[in-house]
This record gives structure tokens, C-alpha cells and sequence, in this order.
């Protein structure tokens, strides 16, 4: 699973670091939510980072936890849910004024998506280890139109190796908590933030490998001096207005 330019996470007509919006804008607006996707939109992100599960029926819904219990009015594992099941069901976090909010499908997300900003989908669940699962994923992200603007992310490399099997050439990025070498055959690389300290040379040595770096971080606006300097590619925040701020940059018009 190597890289190669097809499968290299370049946003063409952005300039780097990129704008990375955790669960959307999760300060503004509860996460994983339509509301804090269009936030994260209107305050300047480059890429949606969200997370994937797969219900009872099968629909691939974006929520980080494994039940609906934390962030949403209802309890239960997302996979022993409908669909219709979670719809029924408030994601507002307890925040006023977001009741209306639902878990969004994929495709309700995907159709947000402007032209030139990229989708991150972290995949949650081993059920992606399946390749029919796999297959009707980018069965999906085709019919939305926007399997040239995702990107599959995981903290198993198995999980990635099941999509790229199905689409070398979506790109792909491995999240980690430990390993301060950019050694594994992604094209991005989420390495823990304090990992670029043990290794004050790991971006670079990343862009020898023609990856890219985007380091977890989710208040990197913190430490934008800091990834500017190292050359980080891509910045994650709760807040991406706040990066965009600290980054010296003004929200795209509307």
C-alpha cells in the first residue's frame, strides 16, 4: 500500500497547512452535526474530518462513539440501530437551540461538500475490515460525487489496507499515538503532537516519503507557530476558526 501522486493528499487551489475541522466546528456547534459542518465551512476549513459507523441496517452514519448515549437523547450501540431509529433521535449534545439536529448519514454530509474541500472519514468499527463493506462505501462516495475529495482515516492499518484493496486510489492516513517514525505506507500521517518533539525531523523525513503531515492536535491553533515552522501539512482543531485566525487568514466569502 504504497504512495504514489494519485493517492497524495493535495487540495489543489489551498495553501498549506490545511484547515482541518475536527468533527466540524465541535466549539461552536455540537459535533458531528449538519450545524457544525457548515460552521467549520463558513470559518475557512479546508477538510471536514468526520467519523464513520454503520447502523443495524447498513446506512453509514457520522458519529465518533460506538453508542448514541453521549451525544445524542437516546442509548444503545449505533450498530444494533436502524437508521430510522437514530433519525428519531436529538444530536444536539444537550445545547440549546441545536435540538433540531440529527446523526447525519454520509451522504447528507457529502452534499454539503463544496467543490475543493476535502472529506476525512475516520473509519470507527472493524466492519470495514469487510470488503463488501469497503465496496459499498466507494460505491457510495461515487454516487455523491466526491470519491476524488475523501480521504480514509483509521488508527488501524487494517482498515485502510481493506479500502485501498477496493480503491488504491483513494488516499489514506493512519492516526498514532506512539510511533515517532513516519514509516507506515500511508499518504498522511497523524502523529500524537508530542511524537514531533520526540522527533523534531519526522515531517520532514515524511515528505521525503512523499507523505503528508497533519499532527493530532485537536486546539493545534495553540501550536500554529510551531507546525508552520516544522512544515506541517494540515492543521486539526475544535476550533478551526481559530486556525484560521492564527494562521493569518480571513473566512472564504459567502
Amino acid at each position: 500500500m504504497g504512495t504514489s501522486p494519485s493517492t497524495t493528499l493535495i487540495i489543489p487551489g489551498k495553501t498549506r497547512p490545511y484547515i482541518m475541522a475536527h468533527r466540524g466546528s465541535l466549539i461552536e456547534c455540537p459535533e458531528n452535526t449538519l450545524a457544525a459542518f457548515r460552521r467549520a465551512l463558513a470559518d475557512g476549513a479546508d477538510i471536514l474530518e468526520t467519523d464513520l459507523h454503520l447502523t443495524a441496517d447498513g446506512e453509514f452514519v457520522c458519529i465518533h462513539d460506538a453508542t448514541v448515549d453521549r451525544t445524542t437523547s437516546g442509548s444503545g450501540p449505533v450498530g444494533a440501530l436502524t437508521l430510522a431509529q437514530i433519525k428519531r433521535l436529538s444530536a444536539s449534545y444537550g445545547r440549546a437551540g441545536f435540538e433540531v439536529e440529527r446523526v447525519p448519514t454520509l451522504r447528507e454530509v457529502a452534499a454539503l461538500l463544496p467543490e475543493g474541500v476535502t472529506l476525512a472519514l475516520e473509519l470507527k468499527i472493524d466492519r470495514f475490515l469487510d470488503p463488501d463493506v469497503c465496496r459499498r462505501l466507494v460505491a457510495e462516495l461515487d454516487e455523491c460525487g466526491i470519491r476524488g475529495q475523501a480521504v480514509v482515516l483509521s488508527f488501524s492499518l487494517n482498515r485502510l489496507r481493506a479500502v485501498q484493496n477496493v480503491a488504491p486510489d483513494i488516499p489514506t492516513g493512519l492516526i498514532t499515538l506512539t510511533n515517532p517514525t513516519p514509516a507506515p505506507p500511508v499518504a498522511l500521517l497523524g502523529p500524537l503532537w508530542p511524537l514531533l518533539l520526540l522527533n523534531p525531523f519526522y515531517v520532514r523525513q515524511a515528505h521525503r516519503q512523499g507523505k503528508v503531515v497533519c499532527p493530532l492536535d485537536v486546539q493545534s491553533e495553540r501550536r500554529a507557530w510551531l507546525y508552520r515552522r516544522l512544515g506541517c501539512d494540515a492543521l486539526m482543531s475544535n476550533d478551526p476558526g481559530a486556525v484560521a485566525r492564527a494562521l493569518g487568514r480571513t473566512p472564504p466569502t459567502t
